[in-house]
């Protein structure tokens, strides 16, 4: 008996799997918008991965073409030592988005978890866990980040990721455990308590695929802000400069190449600045899509 009920519990899965890959297709097709925001990340993602390996380690300096306006050969110009402005964003989005990619990852995997456990068990785990929320709240990120540049020259993606993951999980604790608490108390979650499943199958299997979408979007929305505070952070000098970043390339445009009164230099300027601007355009048309990919019944409508 049990050998026929396999098969089919394996064909059911795989029929679910099938049914919700095209549906996302249908979602996505719906809006053209939505592709080109696919596409848009999908783009970055490439340029970011093989990107700096088309480029020599150390892009060629030019002392004839220190600080040109953007032409046929350098489309958006070059930079103070004569390099090719769009070599450096590209070599610069590795660590750009690496970044952004373990922040997110790592604001969105330590968030959920505290706000799923603690707005299931409540109680006294409820009351240590956010009350760690709380006190991790009221830390101000840049003082810290500013100590910890004196220990750490965040050269390493891995590092800066690390740090800013570490300080922004907060926020989705606290969302999650407002969005858990809502859903403990429905029919579902109190027939699979009834039943007698453990914790860990409730979270795992009935709590954090209701949470999908909401999730999902967080860790989208986490990469903009990861994107964003590092950026920032190097735009400030707050970083040394020992790492290609978008921020690195602002700052200098900026305080070295007078991007702001000198108009040969506004493409070194301008080039980072668009290529945060479409990032977080494709991140924000792909959010756009999610409630109804991971909805039903907006899907069906």
């Amino acid at each position: 008996m049990s050998a026929t009920l396999v098969p089919e519990t394996g064909s059911t899965a795989s029929a679910m799997r099938r049914n919700f890959w095209r549906g996302v297709w249908r979602v996505m097709r719906r809006k053209p918008s939505r592709m080109a925001g696919v596409v848009i990340i999908a783009g970055f993602i490439l340029m970011a991965v093989f990107g700096p390996m088309l480029l020599p380690a150390h892009l060629p300096t030019d002392a004839q073409a220190i600080t040109q306006p953007p032409s046929w050969e350098h489309w958006f110009g070059t930079d103070p030592q004569g390099r090719d402005v769009i070599a450096l964003v590209i070599k610069g989005s590795r660590y750009v988005l690496l970044t952004a990619a373990i922040t997110a990852l790592i604001t969105v995997v330590v968030g959920t978890a505290i706000g799923l456990y603690s707005g299931f068990k409540r109680g006294r785990w409820d009351t240590v866990l956010m009350r760690l929320t709380d006190m991790k709240l009221t830390i101000p990120g840049l003082p810290l980040l500013l100590v910890l540049a004196t220990v750490w020259q965040f050269g390493s993606p891995w590092q800066m990721g690390l740090v800013l993951g570490l300080l922004g999980w907060g926020g989705v604790a606290r969302a999650v455990r407002a969005q858990t608490l809502s859903l403990r108390e429905r029919g579902f979650i109190e027939a699979a308590r009834g039943l007698g499943l453990s914790t860990t199958h409730i979270i795992g299997k009935e709590l954090l695929p209701s949470m999908a979408p909401y999730i999902a979007m967080n860790m989208l929305i986490s990469v903009t802000g990861a994107v964003y505070s590092q950026v920032g952070l190097f735009f400030l000098g707050v970083l040394p400069y020992e790492s290609d970043n978008w921020g690195v390339m602002l700052n200098l445009a900026v305080f070295q190449a007078g991007a702001m009164i000198t108009p040969y230099a506004l493409g070194y300027l301008m080039a980072p600045l668009l290529a945060i601007l479409l990032l977080t355009l494709g991140i924000v048309l792909v959010v756009d899509a999610m409630d109804e990919i991971f909805n039903p019944r907006l899907r069906e409508e």
